[in-house]
């Protein structure tokens, strides 16, 4: 029979090249770059196997000139690069899936800071890379400049032929590549040749294209990745404007368009504030002008959505990134028919942070992301039970859902016992506040799985105290107890109580989550919100408060509102929506003292004092975990015979572990990890030392 899938999984040709379906994971950065190779390739390599008929690198450097330090992306600045290369297109060739790399030469975004050689643009300006405000400018490109950056790429382009790459890009997206820098009239002032007209400023990139084709073209595809959109009116490229004239000039060129928006947090915008296929009337555009086949993106996580855009005609490929980390195995899913086996991408950006905070990639919904090589994980496969032992763990919270499934995977007896009436812990919770509701799909999709088990009982509403666990006879036990929101304003920034944290109208996030009363009781009065704990949370719950109709002022110590969310590229746009809603921001500054109708900040740097009216106060500050039973369970591990209840004996407790929130307060996505790590290592022999493999250089 055939199946509305079926379209999905028709072979495409790309110029010389052939790629078996049309999965297509576009170049997207990871933490691991020339740093980690190993992990790089078994990262790209499990995308293979999961069925992506392309798989690509991330930026590559293709010279010391275009050094992007501190960041770790690819490098291809001479032959000593390509064995590392050649790593990945054999892991992606083993599954019989194209592999492909993305040289760069980034022109303004490459500050230089390792090579210190100085940076080549367009014209000479301050450099836009690294921090965003490194006291760098580049020089000003010459005639000879501009030969020698397209020797380079042409070398590049040899170079990875010989290393086993089957797509080659000109990358001109993204605002970062010199590139694109000349194609931008906010870049090029220039005067000759490449300056002026469109047709001009497109010259480099079109020379960068033929000679690319011309060193490499007979056997691999040459692609163009490029940004069709800035959303910048008529300072950027428009899809109505010059984005949509750059396409025709060159429509038939390359052998593949990969189109998109610039910048990156546009791009790669959060579910908070973009949903699935915001891209498509941008790009949509795109197969109109060329015969060649079209990849674009989108956040694409469900089947009928991905068939629909292949139908419509607004592209050849459905290209992904973040779909593709938060399920290698999407493609392969699909094709057998099990939907809903596919853990869709929550939108959240923490794939993100492995390349912004120049760490190894991980991802909340897909715990095993980053660690294919260094700890041999696998997203589908997992080493079966050593034993009959059955598990007793208490939380059904991200950290206690994933353990559940994770040993139900493994085929343990696993009762799960939560104490609410509803599973999810603070998923559940979180996923009702403004633009998170996505961040559901941690728990919906543990929940899915776990209702196959049949060696997986869950029981809700059933709150346990130390007593009962050990009246049960349970042996192993495994705590996913969560956390709670301090109420006294303790955290990073100050150390003692907040004078007045007792007083009326004084809460914190639980209490907001908890009971919608405490809002509708306060509606239109003065709200402010301390949040030194610098993510999503103050930032959502003053949002929630002024779309209540309250008067909202959110103080930080940070600089910034929502520090943290620079990392996940939200910030601007977070502080953008609460100015909006026209939440007074303070930002440096600290609540000193909360009063009955007042509270008193104070600025960190000056110490200057200020007073706001105040109704209403949440303290945004630290967690306390919820480890009493921990302590309570560990002081009861004395021999049994000295533990007698009644005429019954109790047995000892074999294995106990804290985990998620409860041992450690993080991130959903630690807590996430933390689950599946109990699962991997309960009934394993202990590893002395270092836990996972680490990258070294030999010497």
């Amino acid at each position: 029979m055939t199946s509305p899938f079926d379209i999905l999984f028709e072979p495409v040709q790309i110029g010389p090249v052939t790629a078996p379906n049309r999965f297509y994971q576009v170049p997207h950065c990871n933490g691991f770059g020339h740093r980690m190779p190993q992990g790089m390739a078994a990262m790209r390599g499990m995308k293979a196997e999961g069925g992506w008929g392309v798989v690509c690198t991330e930026e590559t450097e293709i010279h010391h000139s275009s050094d992007l330090s501190p960041y770790f992306e690819g490098r291809i600045w001479d032959d000593g690069d390509i064995p590392t290369l050649a790593l990945m297109t054999e892991a992606v060739h083993k599954h019989g899936a194209l592999a492909g790399i993305e040289l760069s030469y980034n022109g303004i975004d490459a500050p230089n800071l390792y090579s210190r050689v100085p940076s080549l643009a367009p014209r000479s300006m301050g450099t836009v890379g690294g921090s965003g405000y490194d006291p760098v400018q580049t020089r000003r490109m010459d005639k000879e400049d501009i030969r020698n950056v397209r020797k380079w790429h042409r070398e590049a382009a040899l170079r990875a032929k010989r290393a086993g790459f089957d797509i080659i890009y000109c990358y001109a997206g993204h605002g970062m590549t010199a590139a694109i820098q000349f194609i931008l009239k906010r870049y090029n002032d220039r005067t000759d040749e490449y300056g002026g007209s469109l047709e001009n400023r497109v010259r480099f990139f079109r020379e960068l294209i033929e000679d690319t084709k011309e060193a490499v073209g007979d056997t691999c595809a040459v692609a163009v990745r490029f940004a069709v959109d800035e959303l910048l009116g008529e300072d950027g490229l428009t899809h109505q404007g010059e984005g949509y004239e750059v396409v025709a000039m060159l429509a038939e060129l390359p052998d593949l368009w990969d189109v998109n928006i610039s910048g990156w947090n546009n791009d790669s915008i959060t579910s908070r504030f973009g949903k699935e296929g915001h891209q498509e009337k941008y790009i949509s555009f795109v197969k109109q002008l060329t015969t060649k086949p079209v990849v674009g993106v989108g956040r694409y996580t469900s089947p009928d959505s991905i068939v629909s855009v292949i139908q419509r005609g607004v592209m050849d490929f459905i290209g992904a990134a973040r779909p593709s980390i938060a399920d290698p195995f999407l493609p392969n899913k699909i094709k057998e028919g099990r939907v809903d086996d596919i853990r869709e991408c929550i939108g959240c950006n923490i794939c993100v942070t492995g390349d912004t905070r120049f760490v190894p990639i991980r991802c909340t919904q897909n715990p095993t992301m980053g660690e294919e090589w260094r700890r041999g994980w696998h997203p589908e496969i997992i080493s079966p039970k050593k034993s009959n032992k059955e598990v007793m763990i208490v939380g059904a919270g991200p950290a206690g859902l994933e353990a559940a499934r994770a040993l139900g995977q493994r085929g343990y007896q696993v009762t799960l016992l939560e104490a609410r009436k509803e599973l999810g812990g603070r998923v559940l919770r979180e996923s009702a506040l403004p633009g998170l509701n996505e961040w559901r799909r941690v728990m919906d999709w543990r929940l899915t799985q776990i209702k196959k088990m049949k060696n997986v009982s869950v029981y809700p509403s059933s709150p346990m105290t130390a007593e009962e666990i050990l009246e049960s006879g349970g042996q192993n036990i495994i705590l996913a107890t969560g956390a709670r929101w301090r109420r006294d304003g303790i955290g990073r920034t100050l150390w003692k109580p907040i004078t007045g944290h007792d007083l009326e109208n004084v809460f914190s996030p639980d209490d907001l989550m908890d009971n919608a009363l405490v809002i509708s009781n306060l509606v239109s009065g003065n709200w402010i919100i301390y949040d030194d704990d610098h993510y999503y949370m103050g930032g959502v719950l003053a949002e929630l408060l002024a779309t209540n109709g309250c008067k909202v002022s959110l103080v930080t110590p940070a600089p910034l509102v929502s520090y943290w969310s620079q990392y996940t590229l939200e910030q601007e746009r977070i502080q953008h929506k609460l100015m909006k809603l026209g939440v007074k921001l303070y930002p440096q500054n600290v609540l000193s003292e909360i009063g009955n109708d007042c509270v008193c900040l104070s600025n960190t740097i000056s110490g200057d004092e200020v007073e706001l009216p105040r109704d209403g106060v949440v303290l945004v500050s630290d967690r306390t975990p919820n480890d009493t039973l921990y302590q309570a369970l560990c002081a009861s591990s004395a021999p049994p015979a000295s533990r007698n209840s009644g005429s019954a004996q109790r047995e000892i407790i074999k294995s106990l572990r804290i985990i998620g929130d409860a041992e450690a307060p993080n991130i959903i996505a630690q807590a996430v990890f933390a689950g599946h790590l109990a699962a991997r290592e309960f009934d394993e022999e202990k590893v002395e030392g270092t836990p996972f493999r680490v990258e070294r250089i030999m010497i």
